[in-house]
């Protein structure tokens, strides 16, 4: 990305500290000090670096159009620094600084990490002491990679180093992330390659690569199974974990609400479907439509909405928690260990809100006037079935956890594996369809695995509602539904569970982008 700057500001000894390096830091802010003054700002900044060949991206570019506008509306010069004119542009170059496209360009992380007085500039020793406190940096990660010390960074190098962080790559895969850093295609990338290409990228560490992969919960398909999101130490320090929480709750909501139509289909034909009832979609939307109106397709919805929150926030504690407990002496924690941790951090969610699961069952198969809420549904099952009735399916349910996270993140894996493989040629990056896609498709898969158990927990939890049903457990209701209907009884409801499934993530992507420029995550 910066092979621009090799050999010509940047050489090897760029940054030594010597007066041959201050030299050339010299000569580098003359290049971005364009009008000569001694200082430079934002503006020149982000135009030095566009003429070295350093991409801004299109968000850096619009920023950089309305402030070039901006600067030929102040044109009462005469008016002194308190001029209205330069108020107003002051005033509307501060709010334009608080936007999030802006707050994400190269220019502006220089200038949080360098311009130590905060007067909007940068002199000549701010912008020395950034670089030289930049490479410190850039050595420690480089280092940390260079396991045998040799100067250069191989791809086994970049193998061992993310399975301690807890990601399998082959030394192929490895072999296309150096390929977006190596300069000279020696497939090693060494310290001024290294330097040369994160000089102006305030990534510093392999961490960032591993960011574009990371299996992400906002794919809300309104199943609570997926092993917890993992976020960075800087992430928990900057507070950025909860802003993330937040927009993704957001956006679970937004596509819940959005497929509870199909959602509640998908419980109806679960419970009421058989072979002397062939309930499917057409017939399924005429009887809920005839029995309740529009408004009954939303039944159910607001218990599934209301119990994001308190899953979301007790599966994040839980995850840190057992992580803590299965990490290993030397410190470290791999993939087996994070899946484990995952998995006890759902299941001990899902224990916690498991009566708001009934709750929602209860309420999607009632008929019209059965209950006036959440509350009084909750009174009446408590009433006529005793608090254990909130527990039913309980034990489906918590078995359902083991097959869908694990085939869902074995599935990823391997798109993952196949897309590094295959077709990244210059970049570790796949990008919003490729990331979706292997999303979804695992995720599709891991309902696959564990839709018969999750079909049992739906019946178990609404059998006592249903008039005539007998009181069977997860065994003697597996065997009765083979026995009459055969395997495929054990898969009613599924076609809706997968037409719901794209327009989930599509809402759930669009809402948490939106709500991550709101909250201002980068």
């Amino acid at each position: 990305m910066f092979q621009l700057l090799r050999g010509f500001v940047l050489p090897a000894a760029a940054c030594d500290g010597n007066r041959d390096g201050d030299s050339r830091y010299a000569n580098l802010f003359r290049k971005l000090d364009l009008n000569e003054d001694g200082r430079v700002d934002i503006a020149e900044l982000q135009t030095g670096l566009r003429a070295m060949g350093i991409p801004l991206g299109k968000e850096a570019e619009e920023e950089e159009a309305v402030r070039e506008l901006l600067r030929c509306l102040d044109v009462h010069k005469s008016m002194g620094p308190n001029g209205i004119h330069s108020r107003v542009m002051r005033e509307l170059a501060d709010e334009l600084v608080k936007a999030p496209s802006f707050t994400n360009s190269p220019g502006l992380k220089i200038f949080k990490a360098g311009d130590t007085n905060q007067d909007g500039q940068l002199d000549f020793e701010e912008f020395m002491q950034y670089l030289k406190e930049h490479e410190k940096k850039m050595k420690l990660a480089f280092k940390s990679l260079d396991k045998n010390n040799d100067g250069k960074i191989e791809a086994s190098e970049v193998v061992q180093s993310l399975k301690i962080l807890g990601i399998n790559i082959s030394e192929k895969q490895a072999e296309k992330i150096l390929q977006s850093i190596d300069a000279d295609g020696t497939m090693t990338v060494d310290w001024n390659e290294w330097r040369d290409h994160f000089m102006f990228n305030p990534a510093t560490d392999i961490e960032e690569i591993i960011r574009y992969w990371k299996h992400s919960t906002v794919l809300d398909i309104g199943d609570s199974l997926t092993v917890p999101d993992e976020f960075t130490e800087e992430e928990k320090k900057t507070g950025q974990w909860w802003k993330q929480l937040l927009a993704g709750g957001v956006a679970g909501a937004v596509s819940r609400t959005g497929t509870a139509p199909l959602d509640r289909l998908k419980v109806m034909m679960q419970v009421h479907g058989s072979k002397s009832n062939k309930m499917n979609i057409a017939s399924g939307f005429k009887q809920m439509l005839k029995e309740g109106g529009v408004r009954s397709l939303w039944r159910g919805n607001g218990v599934n909405v209301v119990k994001i929150a308190p899953e979301t926030a007790i599966k994040f504690w839980a995850y840190e928690q057992y992580k803590k407990i299965l990490t290993r002496d030397d410190g470290k924690l791999g993939t087996v260990e994070r899946f484990v941790s995952g998995s006890l951090a759902g299941a001990t969610a899902q224990t916690s809100i498991y009566p708001m699961e009934v709750l929602k069952t209860r309420l999607a198969v009632g008929k019209t006037g059965q209950y006036s809420g959440m509350f009084d549904c909750a009174k009446k099952i408590l009433k006529r079935e005793g608090p254990k009735a909130f527990y039913k399916g309980y034990i489906p349910n918590i078995l359902g956890i083991i097959p869908y996270a694990g085939i869902d993140l074995a599935v990823y894996e391997l798109l993952k594996s196949t897309w590094l493989e295959h077709y990244a040629s210059s970049s570790a990056n796949p990008g919003v369809f490729v990331l979706l896609g292997c999303g979804t498709v695992s995720s599709t898969c891991g309902q696959l695995a564990s839709y018969p158990l999750a079909l049992i927990r739906t019946r178990m939890q609404a059998q006592a509602s249903v008039e005539g049903a007998p009181q069977l457990s997860m065994v003697g209701l597996f065997k009765r539904i083979v026995a009459t209907e055969g395997l495929r009884g054990l898969y009613r409801g599924i076609a809706p569970n997968f037409m719901k499934v794209l327009p989930a993530v599509s809402i759930s992507y669009v809402v948490y982008e939106k709500m991550k420029q709101n909250l201002g995550i980068a």
